[in-house]
């Protein structure tokens, strides 16, 4: 199992943007998907977005396209770059990893795909 570390959260206005980074180690020397989830108080995590390090390939929910975009800055960290931020974004955002093997070709949305997690980092947007 994976250590994962988010930061870069922070509080912004509407309209700004922040740059959301999970550390993790080995991300480059095995295979691995890796996603974003939020979540707000009494509310279920919700899949934001997953890529792929064995093929690229990366994943959106429907509701994220266009403003989130997801990527692996390095071999040991992965990015999830928001634009126009809007007030409900506010939540707190989870990263996850699985390890995968060679001819995996997805890359899913779903919370039982993943089994580490790390701690979270807050994002608030308010005016």
């Amino acid at each position: 199992q994976l250590q994962l570390e988010e930061s870069g959260g922070g509080t912004v206005h509407p309209g700004g943007s922040l740059r959301l980074s999970c550390a993790a180690s080995r991300f480059s020397l095995d295979n691995y998907i890796v996603a974003w989830f939020r979540q707000v108080p009494g509310k279920k995590r919700e899949g934001i977005s997953c890529i792929n390090s064995l093929n690229g390939i990366t994943n959106y929910a429907d509701s994220s396209k266009g403003r989130f975009a997801i990527s692996n800055e390095n071999k040991n960290r992965v990015i999830l770059q928001i634009d126009s931020l809007e007030p409900e974004d506010s939540a707190t955002y989870y990263c996850a990893s699985k390890r995968i093997f060679a001819g995996y070709t997805s890359c899913p949305l779903a919370i039982v795909a993943f089994d580490s997690w790390g701690q979270g980092t807050q994002v608030t947007v308010s005016s």
